[in-house]
């Protein structure tokens, strides 16, 4: 069966394998478009139905990055799947409607990846970035984040930053200073935020980024 594909299907599996053993989760099509130097995606996704057909790969179409190589060490096994549970601000906040938190954001939509990136954490979830604020810490518009729901973070982490007054939510790095506290953009044509410490809720730090390629 290996020995009916093309040129162009090989690059694909071995770009799969590369790509999950670097970053611990699946490519996505846009990914396998941009490394394999491929014209568009659907002749990405026309190849990767072959490559289904013939039982070299497996698709989950409800998840994001859904591609599994088959008769390799890659199994389920060492692998958890994570909620995709809304969208934050990298930019100027954005509301929540009917919601005190961002949190109850729901999708149908999660990313699988390895319990390596997690590195065993609980309370683990996604969200989708919006804006370019965080740019210079290489956060971009369209990017998940993976979070850990906590409460609390240290100096200069990245968090998710819910504004009570303004029923908003944002991602920026927090610094507590004397009276108030900076939400700080990675990105220099941006200022910070500064508010009243009891007007800022932390809802989770970010400890990993997938990057979304165009």
């Amino acid at each position: 069966m290996i020995a009916k594909l093309t040129t162009r299907q090989r690059a694909m599996i071995d770009f799969i394998a590369r790509f999950r053993r670097r970053y611990g989760y699946p490519p996505s099509i846009r990914d396998i478009v941009s490394g394999c130097n491929i014209s568009s995606t659907s002749v990405v996704d026309y190849n990767l139905k072959i490559l289904q057909k013939m039982g070299l790969i497996r698709r989950q179409a409800e998840i994001s990055r859904g591609i599994e190589l088959v008769g390799t060490e890659e199994t389920n096994e060492g692998r958890i799947s994570i909620p995709v549970i809304g969208q934050i601000a990298a930019g100027t906040p954005i509301p929540v409607p009917e919601s005190d938190s961002f949190a109850v954001v729901t999708s149908d939509e999660s990313i699988e990846v390895t319990e390596d990136l997690t590195r065993g954490r609980e309370n683990i979830y996604a969200l989708r970035v919006k804006g370019v604020s965080m740019i210079e810490d290489l956060i971009n518009d369209g990017d998940l984040v993976i979070m850990q729901h906590t409460q609390t973070v240290d100096n200069g982490e990245t968090a998710a930053v819910w504004l009570k007054d303004q029923k908003e939510v944002t991602l920026k790095r927090v610094y507590m200073e004397p009276g108030r506290v900076r939400l700080q953009p990675a990105n220099r044509t941006m200022p910070p935020i500064y508010t009243k410490p009891d007007n800022v809720e932390i809802q989770g730090r970010v400890i990993a980024v997938i990057r979304q390629l165009d």
